[in-house]
């Protein structure tokens, strides 16, 4: 699916399936990235039992470098354990 398709279509959320040919990535990878660590993948997800699903507004706003980007560290950085 290119980023075209993505932003003529009309529902909501989107698949790891419809992302997955843009980012140039395994749809399987997106989804067991959102159920271990989300913050991870750069944009929002969504998860309903087993199932992902990506809010098209959003992945498109991070597509287009709308979002900001944040610097994340793992593990994360905890100020109680200091």
């Amino acid at each position: 699916m290119t980023l075209s398709e993505i932003k003529s279509m009309d529902k909501d959320f989107l698949t790891p399936e419809d992302v997955a040919p843009l980012l140039r990535c395994d749809p399987h990878g997106i989804r067991v990235q959102a159920q271990t660590a989300p913050q991870f993948l750069g944009f929002p997800v969504c998860q309903v039992g087993n199932r992902t699903k990506i809010p098209r507004v959003s992945f498109l706003k991070w597509v287009e470098g709308e979002l900001p980007i944040f610097h994340l560290t793992y593990p994360p950085d905890n100020p109680a354990t200091r």
